[in-house]
């Protein structure tokens, strides 16, 4: 638990014992504390106050990363034990991780060794860090989202960078504190010569806050720290001269202008819009391939080779044969074009439909320095300047506290040569004083007396060699002494000297720059933005024609061609209710019995040779809802300007075609409500001049005109068509124009009779009457109504 939740957690139980509990006092001040020293406290005053401990200590001491190292607490203490405890240098002999994950774990990060051996591989991952921290020996993953090995089974040792976060340690450059047991100490942040937390970045959950910083170029993040400490006055904007963007391991090409990312980098927040890029590669054979060279941070390439095979599986991108992962070192994804296909269209489909462009949120938050409290930093959303200005300000108190470390160290010796200087001209008299002292501590008092010399310096004149009282070695402790005078007093002026200062740290910033730095950017970045390509699905959509077959059962289906519906392989007990043609670039629209339509592309419905897919597949169905009309919206086809449901209930609605012509999302569009335990029959196309027939299961029927059914000028209930008595209701209905004695729908009643409701033959009452009974005391078995099936216009001879 982290100091700051420490202290919040004293204050809160000091405010209890002196409120005899928090809320219940009168029950302390009747009861007392109790014989086992509790304090009574109420239960959402102790809640509060222990989510308060634990918010806080996720956010310090586990998530967060500090702007001055750049480095969450279990990745420091990761590099501190491997550097302090374990020797582990980029020179060192690999060390089994399961023995580095032991030390770190038993003195500094008792969390658990799952929770350290993943940070461990996480910054030996070249595709997870720009600049890996550890030198990992074994498998420690892969871009397939493939796990690292066992900790019996890798080896590790620090990289070179590493060092440059750990080699100041030694002089006193940034404090320690206590580990979680007190046994022994760690340091609060390491004292890094590199600008880590934009150089790798970091992300992080903690408790009503979270981070992501993107990696970024370390020669960039130098030469602008180098301009910063020339101006501090610079701007974010100005800062974005040096800094282009953020440089992901992976590569990939950002998108956004200039302008976006100043609003990224100065917010501290915001999006950045990442792709892969692609290379055109000529086949012998005649043709083309596309070769994916990188992929954007954080996909899993697995996952995205799989999704590409997915849709050419699918038949969702024609203009794709095959697709290879030929992945080694590099990245090389492989897609087999056809002959003369646009490969701008099919990497505008793969940006738009794959992870093969994503977004990477940024969120610049990280723990500043306290004042306050040294111990536990502040968390804090910072823009780039204050960044880049916090990490400066660091590496100045790291260049004075070394150099003062330096100063100390050179004081200590000079005061001990001093001591030399004064013993030097009376040696014959040292001598004799110790050879005629009882013993040590004796000879150090006469010494003392003698020369006036204090204890560090009669303790170095009695550790000495007796070598050392040769007239040369006298001579090199006055060389050393005026030397070592001579550096005080430069390290003395310079410590006065802020610009002498700020120019060590501008030096150290280009010798980590020449050191480290010599790589080029991986991610690209255009000053202007990236052209984004615009994906337009109707190119992808051949110029051909289709049918698509819906069952009763709720089958759908899309074919070539179906010259006879009855033969279209179906399920058992299944038939076929229509057949819609059009081309895969038209819509077509289907109705279901509880009043909502959906529509849809031909080419989006699953081509099949068998039963087909579940209608539910494409669209977002309710229980017991199924598809009750259909309508092919192709152009060559006759295309009605209203359509009538009717209802079993015997209620009619007639609505426009026209809300309804453009493709829907999976939860449709309604047309109709329908009241409680009622639902619709069917849907057909109508004109003004119409009639209409509906038929009930005691065979009634009845015959109106369509002009008489009010039009509906959003989705309603409709009006009375035909009265329906308890216990029947309407199956099926036929609309015809007045004098066609054909248009009609047969059907078999109970007793065996065939009958047939014909608009044309019948007489023409008005709406909302019971009708007439067909067959007396009958009902109908069966209504024998073939497939709707609209052909598609024979094109016309030249």
């Amino acid at each position: 638990m982290s100091t700051l939740a420490t202290a919040a957690d004293n204050k809160t139980r000091k405010k209890q014992g002196a409120s005899g509990g928090g809320g219940n006092g009168a029950a302390a001040a009747a009861g007392g504390s109790g014989g086992d020293g509790t304090v009574p406290a109420a239960l959402a005053d102790e809640a509060r106050r222990r989510y308060l401990n634990y918010a806080l200590s996720v956010i310090t001491s586990r998530a967060l990363p500090d702007v001055r190292d750049g480095l969450k607490p279990v990745q420091r203490r990761i590099l501190y034990g491997m550097w302090n405890d374990l020797n582990l240098s980029h020179d060192a002999k690999y060390k089994k991780c399961a023995q580095v994950v032991g030390a770190i774990m038993g003195p500094y990060h008792p969390h658990g060794d799952a929770s350290i051996y993943e940070a461990l591989v996480r910054m030996a991952q070249d595709f997870s860090l720009r600049y890996p921290l550890v030198d990992g020996h074994g498998n420690f993953g892969s871009l397939d989202g493939d796990a690292a090995a066992a900790y019996r089974y890798t080896e590790c040792r620090l990289e070179k960078i590493s060092g440059e976060l750990l080699n100041e340690l030694e002089q006193k450059t940034v404090d320690f504190r206590p580990n979680y047991d007190g046994t022994r100490t760690e340091p609060i942040v390491l004292p890094a010569r590199v600008p880590h937390l934009l150089m790798n970045g970091t992300t992080g959950i903690a408790v009503g806050m979270a981070t992501n910083i993107p990696p970024h170029h370390l020669g960039e993040l130098c030469d602008a720290l180098t301009a910063l400490v020339e101006d501090n006055t610079l701007t974010t904007k100005q800062l974005l001269k040096w800094v282009k963007g953020p440089d992901f391991p992976t590569g990939g090409e950002i998108l956004n202008s200039q302008k976006e990312l100043q609003d990224i980098y100065e917010s501290g927040q915001g999006s950045v819009r990442l792709r892969g890029e692609y290379t055109l590669e000529e086949l012998k054979r005649g043709g083309q391939q596309i070769v994916i060279t990188s992929i954007p941070y954080t996909v899993n390439k697995s996952t995205l080779v799989a999704k590409m095979g997915e849709i050419v599986r699918d038949r969702k991108l024609p203009l794709v044969l095959d697709v290879r992962d030929e992945s080694t070192k590099d990245v090389r994804i492989v897609l087999e074009l056809k002959k003369e296909a646009s490969h701008e269209l099919v990497m505008a489909y793969l940006y738009k439909n794959t992870p093969l462009q994503t977004n990477f949120n940024v969120n610049l938050t990280c723990l500043v320095p306290n004042p306050e409290n040294p111990d536990v930093g502040m968390p804090r959303r910072l823009g780039l300047k204050e960044v880049l200005q916090y990490f400066l300000d660091f590496r100045l108190e790291v260049v004075k506290r070394r150099l003062q470390h330096q100063l100390d160290e050179l004081k200590k010796r000079v005061h001990i040569l001093e001591g030399f200087e004064k013993v030097y001209d009376a040696l014959d008299e040292m001598i004799r004083i110790i050879r005629q002292s009882e013993g040590k501590q004796d000879a150090a008092k006469k010494l003392m007396a003698r020369f006036k010399l204090d204890e560090v310096q009669v303790d170095a004149i009695l550790e000495m060699k007796l070598y050392k009282l040769a007239r040369l070695e006298i001579l090199v402790v006055q060389n050393e002494l005026k030397e070592k005078r001579a550096q005080i007093k430069n390290l003395e002026a310079l410590l006065k000297s802020s610009t002498r200062l700020w120019g060590m740290v501008k030096d150290e910033l280009g010798e980590v720059k020449a050191a480290y730095a010599t790589g080029k950017r991986r991610t690209k970045v255009s000053r202007g933005g990236a052209e984004e390509m615009v994906f337009d699905a109707e190119a992808l959509i051949a110029d051909e024609d289709a049918h698509v077959v819906i069952t009763r059962d709720g089958w759908i289906k899309r074919m070539r061609e179906v010259k006879d519906p009855s033969a279209t392989r179906l399920r058992e007990g299944d038939a076929v209710m229509a057949v819609l043609a059009g081309s895969l670039k038209a819509n077509l629209v289907l109705f279901t019995n509880f009043g909502t339509a959906y529509v849809t592309r031909f080419n989006d419905v699953p081509a099949s040779t068998g039963y087909g897919d579940p209608v539910q597949k494409l669209f977002k169905f309710d229980d017991g809802e199924r598809v009750v009309g259909a309508l092919s919206l192709d152009g060559r086809l006759w295309r009605p300007e209203k359509l009538l449901g009717i209802t079993r209930q015997g209620q009619g609605m007639r609505f426009p075609l026209a809300p309804h012509l453009e493709v829907s999302t999976r939860a449709g569009r309604r047309y109709a409500k329908t009241g409680e335990g009622d639902e619709i029959v069917g849907v057909q196309p109508v004109e003004d001049k119409d009639l209409v027939g509906v038929l009930t299961e005691r065979t009634s029927v009845l015959v109106c005109k369509v002009a008489e059914i009010n039009e509906l000028a959003g989705p309603g209930k409709g009006v009375s068509v035909i009265k329906v008595e308890s216990g029947d209701r309407v199956v099926d209905f036929i609309v015809a124009p007045p004098g066609n004695k054909d248009a009609g729908i047969g059907f078999e009643t109970q007793k065996g009779r065939k009958l047939a409701l014909t608009p044309g033959r019948s007489e023409v009452t008005g709406r909302g009457g019971k009708g007439h009974e067909m067959s007396r005391k009958d009902g109908v078995k069966e209504v024998l109504r073939a497939p709707l099936f609209v052909p598609l216009p024979e094109p016309k001879k030249d």
